[in-house]
């Protein structure tokens, strides 16, 4: 296992080059001059030779790629164009509000769509089997964006429950906290929820058929048993896949809910970043969030071990 590990953790190398390989090309390729939008229109172009040579601009596609690529291995990304302030602090002073918000987000996926899936399975083809999925496929369907703007009309607006957007601290005030966070979670979280209760449903109905399911009912055992610890922990590995897409999936969907709801988190960063040519922290924050979906996936992979007892990494 530790072997499998460590090859696992190897392998994070080859696929930051590749994406930072494609984000730092993309970054290069748009147009419009970094040292311009610093300086301003009216700076001369003196000034602006002077302002690329110190960020090392001037220097070939290649050689700037090898210098960046190196210094990121070691988690230095460089200083931010207009935030003053070193990349990896500015990504770890936006982590909190994303990553709180992806969690809560997959929490409530999870607490919601596991047990609607397994219930629309157990109770296939009836009228709440019908109305679950109609919901779930709403979820799927509604844009994210366009679902936070609802809410945020009906519960900010109309009724004025909850505020509209921005963003408490956890340590600060908690219930605050949760006020704050709640509209982004719910937004966030349907959309993941809607696909994760149809990959359940379709899961355990495959099931549901086998075999030693039948055998199970055909010894009198009672049915919540037979659901929960025969057919639902069989059907729990595709299930955990997409819990483990779905999780990152989220980091790169924060951009838009965090826009909506005026939350300081690496989406709006990210955003704004791309808006002003911070290429420094543009190619930080692509480079930390793939490299999270790495990790991510590598944790999904070692659960694999603890819901099917079969399965062996590095057993040959």
């Amino acid at each position: 296992m530790i072997a499998y590990i460590i090859r696992r953790l190897l392998l994070l190398i080859p696929v930051l080059l590749i994406v930072g390989m494609v984000v730092f090309t993309l970054m290069h390729l748009t147009p419009g001059d970094p040292a311009s939008v610093m300086l301003g229109r009216e700076a001369t172009q003196e000034q602006k030779d002077a302002l690329r040579e110190r960020l090392g601009l001037d220097e070939p596609i290649p050689v700037q790629f090898i210098n960046w690529f190196g210094s990121a291995l070691r988690l230095d990304f460089g200083d931010s164009l207009f935030i003053g302030k070193p990349v990896t602090q500015a990504l770890l002073d936006r982590a909190e509000p994303t990553g709180l918000l992806a969690l809560y987000s997959l929490t409530f996926a999870i607490v919601i769509a596991i047990p609607a899936g397994v219930i629309a399975a157990v109770r296939a083809n009836s009228l709440l089997d019908r109305l679950l999925m109609v919901v779930s496929i709403s979820g799927v369907a509604i844009p994210s964006f366009f679902f936070g703007i609802l809410l945020i009309l009906l519960f900010a607006v109309v009724l004025g429950w909850l505020p509209s957007g921005g963003y408490v601290d956890i340590g600060e005030n908690p219930i605050q906290h949760f006020k704050y966070m709640l509209l982004p979670t719910l937004t966030l979280g349907f959309s993941a929820a809607g696909l994760l209760a149809r990959l359940v449903r379709s899961t355990m109905l495959d099931v549901l058929n086998e075999d030693y399911v039948r055998t199970a009912y055909s010894k009198g055992l009672e049915e919540r048993h037979v659901v929960l610890a025969h057919a639902f922990r069989n059907a729990l590995i595709p299930v955990l896949t997409i819990v483990g897409v779905t999780f990152a999936g989220m980091l790169g969907g924060a951009v838009v809910i965090e826009t909506v709801f005026n939350i300081p988190g690496l989406g709006r960063l990210l955003v704004q970043s791309v808006t002003r040519r911070d290429i420094p922290v543009v190619q930080g924050a692509v480079m930390t969030v793939a490299a999270i979906e790495v990790l991510v996936m590598l944790l999904v992979d070692l659960l694999y071990v603890y819901v099917d007892p079969r399965i062996r990494y590095g057993a040959d």
